[in-house]
């Protein structure tokens, strides 16, 4: 798939989640096989652009292309702005958000609730299009409500202003991330259009992205909620979609090794305690429905992991539980961290 100048290879791109997609979590995402990773939302509002949390968001030094920066916000002439700043520091694709379901985001009218305006989309994609001289894509929905999907037009929309890809979750807004994702509406979309289109949602398997590029006539898949604690699925669906057959499951010392070398990036980008903070979550993740672990162990872990309260003690602790996994012992569980 190519987005300008840039081919997406493989066809398999990590979907922008807020408080997920760090930069820490796209290197690693894209060293596994992701053809392309989106950032976390950004704000369009430079009132906010030097606050700790948006000089993270913004840090791309050292990150693999093509660098991808999602923008968020209402106002044409400050979206245009924001996408101006994002490539000025580094961003080599600028993806505007008009997906999210958050009910924070919506009530601003941002995210997707903007889908109710659709001169408003038009406004703030030709804006942003016109701003800067790299290729500008979006993320919708299949629209605000069952009753209120308006994809297509959106998309059409978004084709004219000159938007070079398209990613749309196969659910509407109201639905949040309940339910089941459909692909009808994405398959009228990619009919419809001869821009890349990107499908999005419960996509969490080699076959089910085969099915869901079938079926739609995507372009791409978009991987979301997946990949968290287990970002080894971008190779694994590569692979599928390349030979039609099955990679054997990561073993227990990839596991854990991948996961030491993700907590020590958090530890790293973020400083402590921030970073110990931050990577709980991902421990999490990690450790859920490994078929080594008990339910009853992977409670303790959850429980363990999240009282350390420095990096050495994060990683010792995770160090030794998976080497007594891969030991083939009952992992030993403090009471204390």
């Amino acid at each position: 798939m190519q987005i300008g100048s840039h081919s997406i290879v493989p066809k398999v791109i990590l979907a922008p989640m807020a408080g997920v997609t760090d930069k820490p979590f796209r290197v690693l995402c894209k060293r596994l096989g992701a053809g392309s990773c989106v950032s976390e939302m950004t704000t369009s509002d430079p009132r906010f652009w030097n606050t700790s949390k948006s000089r993270h968001r913004m840090d791309h030094d050292g990150e693999p292309a093509p660098i991808s920066v999602q923008i968020a916000g209402t106002v044409p002439a400050v979206m245009a702005e924001a996408a101006r700043y994002n490539v000025d520091h580094g961003a080599q694709l600028i993806d505007i958000n008009m997906g999210c379901p958050a009910k924070k985001v919506c009530n601003a009218w941002s995210g997707s609730a903007l889908m109710r305006d659709e001169t408003l989309v038009a406004q703030i994609l030709e804006a942003v299009v016109n701003a800067v001289d790299v290729p500008v894509t979006l993320k919708i929905r299949t629209g605000w409500a069952a009753d209120q999907r308006n994809a297509l037009t959106i998309a059409r929309i978004a084709q004219d202003a000159g938007v070079q890809a398209l990613a749309v979750h196969g659910r509407t807004r109201d639905q949040q991330y309940t339910g089941v994702a459909e692909y009808d509406t994405i398959a009228a979309v990619k009919a419809a259009l001869t821009i890349p289109v990107i499908a999005n949602g419960d996509i969490d398997s080699p076959q089910k992205a085969a099915f869901v590029l079938h079926h739609s006539g995507a372009d791409a898949v978009m991987i979301g909620r997946a990949a968290q604690g287990r970002p080894w699925i971008f190779r694994e669906i590569a692979h599928y979609l390349a030979t039609g057959e099955l990679l054997p499951e990561p073993s227990l010392q990839e596991v854990r090794d991948v996961l030491l070398g993700h907590l020590a990036h958090l530890h790293a980008f973020y400083g402590e305690p921030a970073g110990v903070r931050i990577a709980r979550k991902h421990l999490g993740w990690y450790a859920k429905d490994r078929p080594e672990h008990s339910d009853e162990q992977r409670a303790a872990f959850r429980a363990l992991v999240n009282r350390a309260e420095s990096a050495e003690a994060q990683l010792q602790l995770t160090r030794d539980y998976f080497d007594a996994l891969i030991a083939g012992v009952a992992p030993e569980l403090p009471a204390a961290a």
